[in-house]
């Protein structure tokens, strides 16, 4: 199904994954663990399960693999990610023709991080808006965007980063998918102030179930995802037992999500960490 017939006011509440190519030692290893976490994920009926991919198309093969266990073997409906930057119009129209005659109907567009480690770095692209306009020239692919309920890093502001956005839903933008959050109320301010400014696709929140303290941490430094002094200290509780924390990081995202779906949100997209178990148990939380 195309996102126009996924995200159409009709089959909320809309639930989606997010997994990504393994990297480190041993990916043999790694990929045939994912293999098994799709299988399980694959039980909640998805929506949508969607694969990253790096800038400059770093692990392009890898994120190809993983497509294809999706789509023809798991029967799973995939949207790939879409980086342009480091990348050539020439790539970008090869990559996009080979994701097509899969039978891909949608991608998730972005502009993507600049990779380090390549020795060519195009400068075709500098933004998700001109891969956007570039796809629409040949490509009847459907896409979705990213959006930021705390700003991006790069914005100047918040406003800035929501006029962005408008040009994204104006170029035919079909769905947003936020960077994850554990502050609520960021992502109803967020959601009311794209309202006013007129933008009328479904705003997906973007819900990551900790697994364990470390990781939080880690996520928090990294991506500036604003959260309180009460919700470190929730899972600070927690952080010397791996199933507890766990537990806990469960019970939170159950008490996000149900809330975000009380205000009106149309679905829930899960960052897995390619771990199925947390974001499967939210879901049944959330739907008995």
């Amino acid at each position: 199904m195309r996102l126009s017939e996924i995200y159409n006011g009709k089959n909320a509440p809309v639930f989606s994954f997010e997994v990504f190519p393994p990297k480190g030692e041993n990916p043999d290893k790694k990929m045939e663990n994912l293999f098994c976490e799709l299988k399980t994920l694959a039980e909640q009926k998805p929506a949508l399960i969607s694969v990253t991919y790096g800038a400059g198309g770093s692990n392009r093969d890898t994120s190809l693999e993983i497509i294809k266990e999706l789509n023809n073997r798991l029967k799973q409906p995939v949207m790939p990610h879409f980086t342009c930057v480091c990348s050539s119009r020439e790539y970008i129209k090869k990559y996009i023709e080979e994701i097509e005659s899969l039978g891909i109907l949608n991608i998730l567009a972005l502009r993507g991080d600049e990779p380090q480690d390549i020795d060519v770095c195009y400068r075709d692209f500098k933004s998700a808006l001109e891969l956007i306009e570039y796809l629409k020239n040949f490509s009847e692919l459907e896409f979705s965007v990213a959006a930021y309920p705390e700003k991006h890093p790069k914005a100047q502001s918040l406003e800035d980063d929501i006029d962005v956005l408008k040009k994204k839903c104006d170029l035919g933008a079909k769905v947003a998918f936020t960077q994850l959050f554990f502050k609520n109320e960021n992502y109803y301010k967020f959601f009311d102030k794209c309202i006013k400014k007129g933008i009328d696709i479904p705003i997906i929140p973007g819900v990551l179930p900790v697994a364990s303290f470390s990781q939080l941490s880690r996520i928090v430094e990294l991506s500036g995802t604003q959260i309180e002094t009460k919700t470190v200290e929730y899972f600070e509780k927690y952080k010397d037992s791996k199933e507890d924390t766990i537990k806990a990081g469960i019970d939170f995202a159950s008490g996000q999500c149900q809330k975000l779906l009380e205000f009106g949100a149309e679905g829930i997209h899960f960052y897995t960490l390619n771990k199925a178990l947390s974001s499967c148990e939210v879901i049944k939380n959330i739907t008995s």
